[in-house]
Formats: C-alpha cells, sequence, structure tokens
C-alpha cells in the first residue's frame, strides 16, 4: 500500500509542479510533513546533492524517497510516477503543437502559470534558508537571539553569494569550495 501512495504522490507532484525542478519543492515539504518519507533536513541536503549531480531535485528526491520506502523498485516506481505526467503532457502538446501555439487562452494560462511558478519556487528558498540558516530549536531554548542564526552557514551563503556577483566562474566551482568549506570547518 506505501508503493501505490508514494507513486500517487510523486505523479500529482509531478501533474502540477510547473516550473521545472524547483517548482516540486512545495510538493516535497508537503510529502515530508504528510507521510514522513523523508524530512525537511534531507530536502535541503538534495538541493545541495542536485546541484552537484546530473537530475532535477524532483526525480533525485522521488528516487531517494522511493527507495528508502520501497527499495529499488520503490526508487524506480517513485522516479517513474514523477516524470509520467510531463511525458504525457507533452506528447499531447507536441501532437497539438499548432492549436496551442496559437490559442489565446492557452497563452493567457501561461501568463498566469509564470507569477504562481516564482512564488512556489521563492517559498521552497525560504523553506531551504530556515532549515541551513536558521536554528529555530537552539533558539527555543535559549532565547538568545545569536542562538537563532548557522553561522556558518550564514557567513558561507553570503560569501557565495557575493562570490557569484563579483567572480563569474562557473556554479560548480561554487559547489565545490562549499563542500570542501563543509569538510575543513565541520558543518
Amino acid at each position: 500500500m506505501t508503493i501505490i501512495m508514494l507513486c500517487i504522490q510523486f505523479f500529482k507532484t509531478g501533474l502540477f509542479s510547473i516550473g521545472g525542478g524547483l517548482a516540486t519543492l512545495p510538493f516535497l515539504y508537503e510529502i515530508s510533513d504528510r507521510f514522513g518519507w523523508f524530512s525537511h533536513a534531507d530536502i535541503a541536503d538534495m538541493i545541495a546533492i542536485s546541484e552537484s549531480t546530473p537530475g532535477a531535485i524532483g526525480i533525485n528526491m522521488s528516487t531517494y524517497a522511493g527507495y528508502t520506502t520501497g527499495g529499488i523498485p520503490g526508487g524506480i516506481l517513485a522516479s517513474l510516477s514523477l516524470a509520467c505526467p510531463s511525458v504525457i503532457i507533452i506528447l499531447i502538446i507536441a501532437r497539438f503543437l499548432e492549436k496551442f501555439r496559437e490559442n489565446k487562452y492557452v497563452d493567457r494560462a501561461f501568463y498566469g502559470l509564470r507569477p504562481a511558478s516564482i512564488a512556489m519556487i521563492s517559498a521552497a528558498g525560504i523553506n531551504v534558508a530556515m532549515v541551513a540558516l536558521f536554528d529555530l530549536n537552539a533558539f527555543q531554548a535559549s532565547h538568545f537571539i545569536p542562538d537563532l542564526f548557522v553561522w556558518k552557514g550564514l557567513i558561507l551563503a553570503v560569501l557565495i553569494f557575493i562570490g557569484q556577483q563579483k567572480i563569474k566562474i562557473h556554479p560548480v566551482a561554487f559547489i565545490a569550495a562549499s563542500a570542501l568549506i563543509g569538510i575543513i570547518f565541520k558543518f
């Protein structure tokens, strides 16, 4: 039964996450909260892994959740469930491309979907920042403002942000440097 629920949840995620891999994040947080197949920290880790490995976060996370829930068959089925809606929709659109291209309602629908995608990705980014840069448990225990922040993570995030603005090198270099810094400073 768990495998069936896993497939349903990832099919739904694949069907409604318009805007790419990061648009799956709100759905992944909801799955985490509802089923506990992975934690919010796991999602943050998967974002880091997805930035440095091939594949979209949704596919990587569905494979991870499926594997931890149902072994290799679970990983395969969850990944296929996430990808299936996109394949179906692309095949339908390819079949009727000319009609879709000139349809004013489809054009308007995509115009409306753009801000929705931005809002979903932004909300997911805030959730990731909350996990990576803030320690609410430490703050609640001490009520001491400096305990609210994960200082090493916050400093690294600011340095990477500034570095990307000033130094025009490939993002993989920043990811590799961040991993190395994490190892050295025991993040």
